[in-house]
């Protein structure tokens, strides 16, 4: 036995065969160092075929000319919208809703404090901003200024008193998952406001509540169409018979993607949604562009005649506004057919408004932002006397109090929000809404992404959200000195320009009338 080998005998012990560590730290030091060659092995050959199948096509230059390191480029892209939205972006940058606009909602949901402090983090001098003109002698006393109830459809045999100035929009179910229209519908109970069906037809889920429902005609007639696709008048009896639904509007077209029908892909076709469409699953839902009985404002007018003697209740319209002229078409042939032929309400989707699917240049560049489009309509119902008579809904990107009230200077009775609701469920605004993997179970059918989304919990939120919009419209209302939110108008709001400094909306859009002072009697 040689020098080194009484060394290692006497660093093991007198016997050969004992060991310094247990057996099984033996065991594990060589499991890892054989699970370490597996992996390292086995990334060696996954970098070699995908150099080979990077290096062999010809379809993408970025692969080709550097193999395996040029798709870091796509990961690194998907990852970023992650990054922006958690840590680069400011509070006031992000599209089409800013961590600031989404916070506000979130904790108005969970019905906390919703103050700020120190001072306000909006740059006030950005083109477009709202600026309210405060009272200097506001009612003492008053925090808010209380909303009174409106009536549609006064020439209908079941007239409708909507109580509130703020309602959720259509979101049908398919585009939105079942318990997402069931925590809606309670939640719109809770708080008393409406609820829009959506084009998708009306589901027991919209029923789960018993809130208020408005019914969405869309142009595929889904839930009151015969099978050619014509308007089925006994199923529109059977809906208009059930007390919830209040209102039925005839959907022309959406903001996000105006000539285009609704978009439903087949990957959101679950088995139910399939069942209450009347369509098939594995294929993509595209609605007709328009309806095929409405080609003219006169057969519209016939159209809107035709489903209110059928239901008895107030009937209106849901469009995208990209000219005037149409509306003053249509005004003009209410005049000559009389007044009782007119729309109940019309529904103003600004071209900035939202959707679950639709195509890129039409959600970017068609149809007039509601901040054009809205001025243009109540202007045009006032220049024909009709603006009293017609109640004019506002909606697209209206989630904050200050758009709300906006939208109430600017000529609305009633504003709807679709995606501020959304936020109020938990929506993390991810953009996933037509992949069937929203990762909050809000617009997908995957039970395992709905399990997290609790219709009990949720409804909760959706009042929370509700109320503390009102709360702060009202508020606002308050400090303009008028007695209640309807009483708003062009003379009590100041639009930033283009160089930074503010003029009256009065003079932007000069209106054929306004409620000076907030005259009580005039609303």
């Amino acid at each position: 036995m040689n020098e080194m080998e009484k060394e290692v005998q006497h660093l093991l012990g007198t016997r050969t065969d004992t060991l310094i560590f247990p057996e099984w730290v033996a065991h594990g030091i060589e499991f890892i160092t054989a699970a370490f060659v597996a992996a390292v092995v086995l990334i060696t050959l996954t970098v070699l075929v995908l150099f080979v199948i990077d290096i062999t096509q010809r379809r993408n230059a970025i692969r080709h000319n550097y193999p395996v390191l040029g798709r870091f480029r796509y990961i690194f892209s998907k990852a970023g919208e992650f990054f922006r939205q958690y840590f680069f972006a400011m509070d006031r940058e992000e599209m089409p809703f800013n961590r600031a606009e989404r916070t506000w909602v979130e904790r108005a949901a969970n019905g906390v404090d919703n103050t700020i402090a120190f001072g306000s983090t909006k740059n006030l001098n950005v083109e477009g901003t709202p600026i309210f003109l405060n009272c200097p002698f506001p009612a003492a006393g008053v925090e808010s200024a209380k909303t009174v109830p409106l009536e549609i459809g006064p020439h209908c045999r079941h007239p409708y008193r909507a109580p509130s100035i703020f309602n959720i929009s259509g979101m049908s179910f398919g585009a939105l998952s079942a318990p997402a229209v069931q925590a809606l519908s309670r939640g719109a109970k809770m708080a008393g406001c409406w609820l829009n069906t959506g084009e998708g037809g009306l589901t027991k889920h919209h029923l789960a509540g018993g809130c208020d429902l408005v019914f969405q005609i869309g142009t595929a007639k889904y839930g009151v169409r015969h099978p050619d696709g014509r308007l089925s008048e006994e199923r529109l009896r059977e809906i208009a018979a059930r007390p919830e639904v209040k209102l039925f509007e005839i959907k022309l077209s959406q903001g996000a993607k105006p000539g285009k029908g609704g978009i439903l892909p087949a990957a959101k076709i679950s088995p139910e949604v399939a069942a209450t469409r009347g369509i098939r699953q594995g294929e993509d839902s595209i609605s007709p562009n328009r309806h095929a009985e409405i080609g003219s404002v006169q057969q519209l007018l016939d159209f809107i005649g035709r489903v209110r003697r059928v239901t008895g209740k107030p009937v209106g319209f849901k469009t995208v506004i990209g000219s005037g002229d149409w509306l003053d078409e249509l005004c003009r042939e209410i005049s000559s057919r009389g007044i009782e032929s007119a729309p109940d309400f019309i529904t103003v989707d600004g071209g900035d408004g939202g959707t679950g699917a639709a195509p890129m240049p039409l959600m970017d560049n068609v149809g007039l932002p509601l901040r054009e489009a809205l001025p243009l309509a109540a202007d045009m119902l006032e220049k024909h006397g009709l603006k009293q008579r017609i109640r004019l809904i506002a909606s697209g990107k209206l989630i904050t109090p200050a758009n709300v009230a906006w939208a109430l200077c600017a000529g609305a009775d009633f504003v709807n929000a679709a995606r501020g609701f959304m936020f109020a469920l938990g929506c993390i605004q991810a953009l996933k809404c037509n992949k069937n993997i929203c990762p909050t179970g809000i617009t997908t059918h995957n039970p395992r992404l709905q399990a997290g989304l609790d219709p009990a919990v949720k409804s909760v939120r959706v009042a929370n959200y509700y109320r503390g919009i009102v709360y702060e419209v009202e508020m606002i209302a308050h400090s303009c000195g008028v007695p209640e939110p309807r009483a708003l108008c062009r003379c009590h709001v100041r639009i930033v320009g283009g160089d930074g400094l503010s003029r009256p909306m009065d003079e932007i859009y000069p209106p054929a009338g306004c409620l000076q002072g907030g005259d009580e009697d005039a609303v």
